[in-house]
């Protein structure tokens, strides 16, 4: 397989990490502090992206990493700073399997804020690079509700590789979703998936273990060709995706089941094994520009899956511009029996406005 050992390496890295984050998720106090753009961050946040990145640099010294966070709020206190390490290697006693293979140089408490400090480059056209989101959905993980850690191999502006830890779906992907996923929900027996896809060999989906990996399966999404019958998954955050807007496109297409609203690349996660049909983000305003890390891997995945993603104007994602998508204004996910006409619907909407 192209690129297997990359993904072998980040298939064990976010499945350590994912267990990291499945420790704070159970703590009444997640040790959240705000960032400068007022989105919050946890211990979890933080363990987690020293812990991928340590793992990177191990293997693959030379490659780059855009990651969300960077540590110097840690710096200047010593609490959250020593919590984070007594999880770092809490984790890796944990998972010694997985830590043969791809620990990294965490020796100290300056390797870890160095490690989180590898996260800040600047993307771009050329080269290996990266795109990290230690918990995406913090929110959702804030509130009990669903969150995914996310990695994704860029290559010369083209994602090569993405994996998506889902502690709080179900194992089974015949699970059909429900208006109750986006809150208290659990990590229980039976929860708890790794999906992951390499361009041109498919997309997958594995349980969560601790140590080695557990034996995958293909996924697929739904062969859908009536569009009135599409699960709908959006944000739950309206102010991450407009969801007046969406609610008329599924006026437009006929839609009439409630969407599922749920934090984080659970979303395509969900779409790609069939367990949802159709996820729209659309944009709330002009200037609001997206992430890679909040859309490499799943884009990987459900493409893999036998989806298409394109933005709200028929293009496809551009991961080449750097740690944006500046180039690219919403995200239309979707079978591709299904595909061009919610697509149109989309555009009917918002040229409306």
């Amino acid at each position: 397989m192209a690129y297997g050992n990359e993904l072998t390496v980040a298939l064990l890295a976010v499945q350590r990490a994912t267990l990291l984050t499945k420790r704070v998720f159970h703590e009444k106090a997640k040790g959240t502090v705000s960032k400068d753009d007022k989105s919050p961050v946890t211990l979890g946040d933080f363990g987690a992206q020293a812990l991928i990145i340590s793992a990177i640099k191990r293997n693959f010294p030379n490659d780059e990493v855009v990651g969300e966070e960077e540590a110097s709020v840690l710096r200047a206190n010593n609490t959250l700073r020593e919590q984070i390490w007594d999880l770092v290697q809490g984790a890796r006693l944990e998972n010694s399997d997985a830590e043969d293979k791809i620990g990294g140089p965490i020796q100290s408490v300056e390797d870890l804020l160095d490690a989180i400090d590898h996260g800040t480059s600047a993307g771009g056209p050329k080269g290996r690079i990266w795109a990290l989101d230690p918990i995406d959905g913090t929110k959702g993980f804030l509130r009990g509700g669903q969150y995914a850690v996310c990695l994704a191999l860029i290559v010369d502006g083209d994602v090569k590789v993405g994996v998506l830890g889902c502690p709080n779906l179900p194992v089974d992907d015949s699970a059909p979703l429900d208006e109750n996923v986006s809150s208290d929900q659990t990590d229980e027996t039976g929860k708890g998936v790794l999906f992951s896809a390499v361009r041109g060999e498919g997309a997958t989906s594995r349980p969560l273990s601790r140590g080695a990996l557990q034996q995958s399966q293909p996924i697929r999404m739904k062969d859908l060709t009536d569009v009135t019958q599409a699960t709908f998954c959006e944000s739950v955050e309206a102010g991450h995706s407009s969801h007046g807007d969406q609610a008329e496109i599924a006026k437009l297409l006929g839609i009439t089941k409630s969407s599922v609203r749920m934090d984080s690349q659970a979303k395509y996660a969900s779409i790609a094994r069939g367990a949802g049909d159709i996820y729209l983000r659309l944009p709330v305003s002009k200037s609001y520009v997206e992430k890679i890390w909040d859309h490499a891997a799943g884009d990987l995945i459900v493409r893999e899956a036998g989806g298409e993603v394109t933005d709200a104007t028929g293009k496809s994602l551009d991961f080449s511009r750097g740690r944006t998508l500046s180039e690219n204004k919403g995200v239309v996910a979707a079978s591709k029996g299904v595909h061009a006409q919610v697509l149109e619907a989309v555009k009917t909407v918002l040229e409306s406005k």
